[in-house]
Parts: structure tokens; C-alpha cells; sequence
């Protein structure tokens, strides 16, 4: 029985080890396609100018929540978009049921009265969260392009002057996402290991992703659609908690693709609590594996090279790290108990630890040192939080996205902001 036992737990172990390997390796093949193209100079799409009488209608979504601290702002610096006002809807889709929508409303009203075109849309009910709320404000207005901003994020006055006319230019691009920047990264530990792995994220993988032609994501925020590419790739729908990402994948799968822009870059904020983070986690983790049930399939089958298909899958699988982590390391502590030792286990505890330690220095140093977020000091003593950050998220996530897969529809819970400036938004990238 004791035999059976050990070969069973030693099963699992290899089995956990060899998800978290083929995990890794779709890390490896971002960071290695990120080198090849630094090795050959690859470079950023050139900025493009377009005379004010050429710029099309925009229509930016603000979706909110009982948010009110956030929200006042948002609309403020949205109003300090640099384009033309005939040309610009500010839509502000409130499902809120606190005070949000009052506060909100005498903001719109004094924007209005300065010429400000900011429609302040109340639904009767939060059916569909926030692509419901999207789609029903795209019945509004008949715009050909829609940008999107979280209510706490603050984007310079020439963001949309920068992007837009990127999409006008390239009519086979269906969206555009702009790199997000975090005004809170130094708040605390918790905060400057998100700043770390989202400016990889950004930097390194969505950047690296857009140059080879590959699957990336919309983000949700800080980018802009073809209203075309919504429309021709079914709308948005609400089946998933990452209903951004399942829209980039139906556009993909319709022939359209994204452009990643880096400059100028939208600044936002990341949960300072670990309870808001572990929230934050969960919903993405959840949404990443219904959208990965859903079109799996689809995109193992499109027309595209094995590799595009390889890294399209690698995006919306990588989830399954979390219960693969914390399933394969309590086999681990139990396996070690009944061998009396780590030997048996001792190459794959070398090559899981070498793929963590390339896949931490190659996601996250290069945008430390483009950035210029600090001393390497300041660095080391952030990555080494990553690996035990990772091993939380693990035993808090694995769990719920087990059963997602079986089919458990989760809630969305938002993750609260806090307005942190209370000033007019400023262009970071110029002043850098």
C-alpha cells in the first residue's frame, strides 16, 4: 500500500512539474522572440499626424461602479483629451448604487456647460457587468471608434492623438492597446511586485507579442476599438469575467489584429491591499479559463503557422499554473515525507528552478531598465518576492479556477481605487 501510495504521489509531482515546464516554456518563447528582435533593432510603429479636419468621431467608455472618488477625476482628465469636442462623446456608463451617480452627474453638468459633449448613462440593472454596459452604451452612439479607460486611469492630453490615427492608417488593425504605467507602484512591497510584473507584462510579452504578429490582449482599459471589429466579431458578451479577452479572441479568429502602442504610456493604479489583489487575481484567473474553455478549439484550428497557434494557446492557458503550483508542491512535501528525502526529485526541483529564476530576470528586468524605475538593489530585493507572491496566488487561486473548469459561473467584484492626486494629469512621458 505504502509502494502504491509513492507512486502515486510521485505521479502527480512529475505531472504538476511537467504543466509548470510547458508553462514556462511559453514564457521562454515571448522572452526569446523579445531578444531576437532587440538583437535586430526591431523598433516601435512611427508616430502618425493626422490635420484635426481628418480626425474621426470618438467615443471613450468610462465604466463605473461605486466609484466616487475616482470617477469625478476621470471624467476632469477625460475632458482634457486633446481632440476636437465635436468629434469626442465622453460616455460615462454608471451602474452604480451609492453616491457615485449624484457626485458624477454635477461633473458632467458642469463639463457640458464648457462645451463638453459627456453623456452620463444610467442602466435600470447591472445585467452583463461591464459588457453589458459597453454594449449598451454602443447603442448610443454610432462613433467608428470606441476608446476605453478604467475609472482610475489618467491618460496624457495627446493619448488619443497618438493612437488613434494609428488604427485610421492600417484598416486591417481592429484595436489598439496602449502601454499602462501604475501611479502606485511604490506604495509598499505588494505594490512594487505588481509594478514589476505588469511593466513586463506591458513592456516585454504585449510589445513582443504585437511586433511578431501573435495573439496579445486588449487590456480593458487604455486602448481603443474599431467599432467595425466589435461589431464583425459579435459584440461584446458577458460569459466571461475577461470579457476584453474573449473579444480579442473572436477578433482574432475574424482576421483582425492589434497594435501595441508603448509611448505615451496611461497611468492607472494596482491594488495596495492583498486582499484587493487576491480579488484582482482570482476574477482575471477565472475570466482567463472561460474564455480558454471556450476557444481552445477555435484557435488550435484557425489558419494560422503552428507557432502563432502555440502562442495564442499559451495566453489564454497560462492560468492553469495556479492549481498545477499548489497541487504539485503539496504532492512534493508528501512525497518528500514518504521517500525520507528530495533526491527523487532532485532534477526536476532543478530544472522548475532555473525556468523560475530566467522567466523572472527575462519578464521583468529589461522594462526595470528601459523604465528606469530604481537602483538594481531596489530590483533584487523586488524579484526575490515574485516566486513566494506566485506560491500565494497558487493556493489562492488553484481552487477557483479548478472549478471554473467545472463550470462554476463566479461574480465580478471590482477592485476598489482611491484617488491618490487631485490635480490636473500630466504627461509623464514628457517629463521622464
Amino acid at each position: 500500500m505504502l509502494d502504491l501510495l509513492t507512486f502515486l504521489v510521485d505521479g502527480v509531482v512529475v505531472l504538476c512539474g511537467l504543466t509548470l515546464i510547458a508553462i514556462g516554456l511559453g514564457f521562454f518563447l515571448i522572452i526569446g522572440r523579445f531578444v531576437f528582435d532587440e538583437l535586430r533593432g526591431v523598433r516601435d510603429r512611427a508616430p502618425i499626424t493626422l490635420p484635426d479636419e481628418d480626425l474621426p468621431h470618438v467615443l471613450l467608455q468610462i465604466p463605473v461602479f461605486n466609484e466616487p472618488s475616482v470617477t469625478e477625476q476621470a471624467l476632469r482628465c477625460a475632458a482634457q483629451l486633446d481632440w476636437p469636442k465635436d468629434r469626442l462623446r465622453i460616455q460615462l456608463l454608471d451602474d452604480s448604487t451609492d453616491d457615485t451617480p449624484l457626485r458624477a452627474a454635477v461633473v458632467a453638468a458642469e463639463l457640458r456647460a464648457r462645451g463638453v459633449d459627456v453623456e452620463h448613462v444610467r442602466r435600470t440593472d447591472r445585467e452583463g457587468f461591464k459588457a453589458g454596459a459597453c454594449a449598451y452604451g454602443l447603442t448610443l452612439s454610432d462613433a467608428p471608434f470606441i476608446a476605453m479607460l478604467d475609472a482610475d486611469f489618467r491618460p496624457p492630453a495627446h493619448w488619443l492623438k497618438a493612437t488613434v490615427p494609428l488604427l485610421v492608417k492600417d484598416p486591417a488593425a481592429g484595436f489598439a492597446q496602449s502601454r499602462c504605467e501604475f501611479v502606485n507602484f511604490e506604495k509598499n512591497w505588494l505594490t512594487r511586485a505588481q509594478g514589476l510584473i505588469q511593466d513586463g507584462h506591458f513592456l516585454v510579452e504585449q510589445r513582443t507579442r504585437a511586433r511578431a504578429g501573435w495573439l496579445f490582449q486588449f487590456n480593458g482599459t487604455g486602448g481603443i476599438w474599431r467599432r467595425a471589429t466589435i461589431e464583425s466579431a459579435g459584440g461584446w458578451s458577458d460569459y466571461s469575467l475577461a470579457e476584453d479577452l474573449d473579444l480579442t479572441v473572436r477578433a482574432a479568429l475574424d482576421g483582425w489584429r492589434g497594435i501595441f502602442v508603448s509611448e505615451p504610456a496611461i497611468p492607472g493604479q494596482v491594488p495596495e491591499g492583498i486582499r484587493d489583489f487576491r480579488r484582482q487575481q482570482r476574477r482575471w484567473s477565472n475570466g482567463f479559463v472561460q474564455v480558454a474553455k471556450r476557444t481552445m478549439a477555435p484557435l488550435w484550428n484557425a489558419p494560422w503557422t503552428l507557432t502563432k497557434r502555440i502562442a495564442a494557446l499559451t495566453l489564454i492557458s497560462h492560468q492553469i499554473f495556479f492549481p498545477a503550483a499548489a497541487i504539485g508542491l503539496i504532492a512534493f512535501l508528501i512525497g518528500v515525507g514518504l521517500h525520507g528525502s528530495v533526491a527523487p526529485y532532485a532534477l526536476l526541483l532543478q530544472v522548475v528552478g532555473v525556468m523560475v529564476v530566467v522567466i523572472a530576470l527575462g519578464m521583468t528586468l529589461p522594462s526595470y531598465l528601459v523604465l528606469k524605475r530604481g537602483s538594481l538593489a531596489d530590483y533584487a530585493k523586488t524579484v526575490v518576492s515574485l516566486p513566494p507572491l506566485m506560491i500565494y496566488l497558487a493556493f489562492s487561486n488553484g481552487a477557483k479556477v479548478v472549478q471554473t473548469l467545472r463550470g462554476r459561473r463566479s461574480h465580478f467584484k471590482r477592485t476598489p481605487k482611491v484617488e491618490h492626486v487631485e490635480v490636473a494629469p500630466v504627461d509623464i512621458d514628457a517629463e521622464a
